[in-house]
């Protein structure tokens, strides 16, 4: 009788046990600095979703830089998106299909969480880490889109993270009161300090997961390569990451980047607008009230999170000098709509601004004909959102830099425009995710992701995108101009813009 409940009671232990073993393997198990949390996996990919890197942003903490997270006890569960940030009701629009757009279901100003995708099977691997920060004007976006999912990365030895920060008014709102407040005297940037807080986590953290924090990659596209050169800009991320990638625009022209006074300013009009008498009142408003609201709202040249002249620091050599990437597709110039004016307007345009070197500047940037000044105002807001920022910034650059220029247009989707190689659409391309872009797509159309992707994957890796079977990639200098063309025959171009680039930089344009 002994002997069989003994039995028994083995039986029931090693039942338990293999059952622990299972659960396990399904639903890993994760100690960060805060707290235990689980997550899934799909093949030999962990995968952890909605982990708070942060105190939800509420009540008094709205417009406040992002508090430490609380300690919890037991196993959080982490295996959903969390909410995205509080912003204009989401939907496709032009050729931002649903893919491009954070699901329209789950809003909300509790939205500091972050993501983490690991192939790792034990903390001890030190794999490099690329960390994506979304786009969307400043004004949207999610880290729960379909295009920024990380398997795929993973799947090639790297612990992908992908981060959620506070947008539109509640993420860069200045305001007197609210600088006045502060320990450091300034207000607005809350969604660029969200994402300096991500960081830190990751440094504290990341290693419990596989990687390793001193093989940080920093990356984003729009408003979230804006953010990855503010970053740079910073002296708040000193030693935070060793290399970035800008995809589609930067700072170096102030292109979305306010002056301090001016955004003070903004912030009292908003609070009249919003008949408000002060903070205390404007925090008792809800979330979508204060969105509802509308405004445009961007980062701050505060002089504590940027700099109050980036391109006095960059060329003082006063920011965070890493490896780079960083490029345009063609379809950016189209970003700011179709521009008309006539070829007499546009000649006395170039004259009011450029003075003496009008007839130089209409040689690079014509416009005899209606059809020629639209195409040179289309090239010039290139230049402007995201061209001359890159060349900048890696005419600056001690560390090696590349460039590039993506111009592969995607396929057709059967009974949709065709918008050409628009701006984000090669994020899919970079991230391996055109399996999750509902489209037919062609031979040519995954080998271009295949190009696109194993450089950023080796630049992750090693800080240098070259590699074995790619076409090569010379690092960028000022003499010989060699930018990287990605299309359907990806191939380096020595010289693309480069005239257009000297002229701009050295001309400033009269406001």
């Amino acid at each position: 009788m002994k002997k069989t409940l003994c039995k028994y009671l083995f039986l029931i232990s090693l039942a338990l046990t293999i059952s622990l073993i299972k659960l396990s393997a399904q639903e890993p198990v994760i100690q960060t600095a805060n707290g235990k949390v689980s997550g899934y996996k799909t093949g030999d990919i962990s995968i952890f979703k909605g982990i708070p890197f942060a105190a939800p942003p509420v009540g008094e903490l709205r417009w406040k830089a992002p508090q430490p997270v609380k300690n919890w006890t037991g196993i959080l569960k982490c295996d959903k998106f969390s909410a995205s940030p509080m912003q204009s009701n989401p939907k496709p629009f032009m050729m931002w299909t649903e893919e491009f757009i954070s699901p329209p279901d789950k809003l909300n100003e509790d939205c500091l969480y972050l993501n983490v995708w690991s192939p790792a099977k034990s903390p001890n691997e030190k794999l490099p880490v690329f960390v994506w920060i979304y786009g969307g004007g400043f004004s949207s976006g999610s880290a729960a889109c379909a295009i920024y999912d990380g398997e795929e990365m993973s799947k090639k030895g790297i612990v992908f993270v992908s981060i959620n920060y506070r947008v539109g008014v509640l993420g860069f709102l200045a305001h007197p009161e609210l600088t006045s407040e502060s320990d450091n005297k300034v207000s607005g940037n809350y969604g660029l300090l969200d994402q300096v807080e991500a960081l830190r986590w990751i440094s504290r953290n990341i290693e419990a997961f596989g990687g390793d924090r001193k093989k940080v990659t920093i990356a984003g596209q729009s408003a979230g390569s804006m953010s990855v050169c503010s970053l740079v800009a910073s002296p708040l991320t000193k030693g935070l990451f060793r290399g970035a990638i800008a995809q589609s625009g930067g700072i170096l022209t102030n292109f979305m980047n306010r002056n301090f006074n001016d955004a003070e300013k903004a912030g009292l009009a908003f609070m009249e607008k919003m008949k408000a008498a002060n903070i205390s009142d404007l925090r008792k408003k809800s979330a979508a009230e204060l969105i509802a609201a509308g405004g445009s709202f961007s980062p701050v040249s505060d002089g504590y999170m940027i700099p109050k002249d980036v391109f006095a620091a960059f060329k003082a050599s006063q920011y965070n000098d890493v490896n780079m990437i960083s490029g345009w597709v063609t379809g950016d110039g189209s970003l700011m709509g179709e521009q008309k004016m006539t070829p007499e307007k546009y000649k006395a345009q170039a004259v009011d601004k450029y003075a003496g070197k009008a007839e130089e500047y209409l040689k690079l940037f014509p416009g005899n004909t209606n059809e020629e000044v639209a195409a040179s105002l289309k090239e010039l807001n290139l230049m402007q959102f995201a061209g001359l920022p890159s060349y900048l910034w890696a005419g600056f650059n001690k560390s090696k830099s590349w460039l590039y220029q993506f111009s592969h247009v995607p396929v057709d989707k059967p009974g949709f425009p065709n918008y050409g190689a628009f701006h984000t659409s090669e994020v899919p391309f970079a991230l391996h995710t055109l399996h999750l872009w509902n489209r037919p797509w062609r031979d040519i159309d995954l080998s271009v992701e295949k190009t696109m992707n194993n450089y950023w994957v080796n630049f992750v890796k090693t800080g240098n995108p070259n590699g074995e079977g790619l076409p090569e990639w010379t690092a960028y200098d000022k003499a010989s101009g060699n930018i990287m063309e990605i299309g359907d025959q990806s191939k380096l171009t020595p010289g693309l813009y480069k005239k257009e680039f000297e002229f701009l930089s050295g001309n400033p344009a009269k406001k």
